[in-house]
């Protein structure tokens, strides 16, 4: 088996292309954390405490046999001050979908890595445009299946591409990694590519 980097605690085939798009061999470490927001915690603090969370859960799972870092990241879709999570139900994801039409949002994007030592987190925002959308191209892109596990219910990399107008930010952010502040951590935690 060939040598891996790091942990994921993340099951998000997302971030395993993203990894492997810059070089980073890695397993998969899936965690449970409580995602619930905590009561006045801004976006930007809840991302970062989630993916801390999934991080340090990882490393404790893992224990001091290991020495890799263990990666949790967390991405959340933000309009009004609220956050939109995964979408439920349909109902709910179409809400969604029309509550982001013909309007900018913001996309905080956090990763972090932790060991048994130490750990470490970053936080990317993006500010995201979407042009119209009308009810029936809502409903039909709802109905491809695409939206059901993504925050925001979109995903960047997908058929919501032909609706953005505007990204300003870090694709991959969006998209649910933000590989150059991935990179930076993996540098600050003595990982690099092979």
């Amino acid at each position: 088996m060939p040598a891996i980097h790091l942990y994921l605690a993340s099951a998000s085939p997302r971030r395993r292309q993203l990894l492997r798009q810059i070089g980073i061999a890695h397993r998969l470490l899936p965690v449970a954390v409580d995602e619930t927001p905590l009561p006045a915690e801004s976006p930007a603090a809840y991302v970062a405490r989630l993916a801390l969370a999934k991080a340090r859960t990882g490393a404790r799972t893992l224990g001091r046999r290991q020495p890799l870092p263990v990666l949790g990241a967390d991405t959340t879709v933000v309009v009004d001050d609220a956050m939109l999570g995964k979408p439920r139900d349909r109902d709910e994801g179409l809400t969604m979908l029309a509550r982001l039409s013909g309007r900018e949002h913001r996309v905080l994007s956090a990763v972090a890595l932790a060991t048994p030592a130490r750990d470490a987190v970053k936080v990317q925002e993006s500010r995201v445009r979407f042009r119209e959308l009308s009810p029936a191209e809502r409903t039909a892109y709802w109905d491809s299946g695409e939206p059901l596990d993504k925050a925001g219910g979109y995903a960047v990399q997908g058929r919501a591409a032909a609706f953005i107008a505007e990204l300003h930010g870090s694709y991959s952010g969006v998209m649910g990694l933000p590989l150059f502040e991935t990179a930076e951590l993996l540098r600050e935690f003595g990982v690099h590519p092979r």
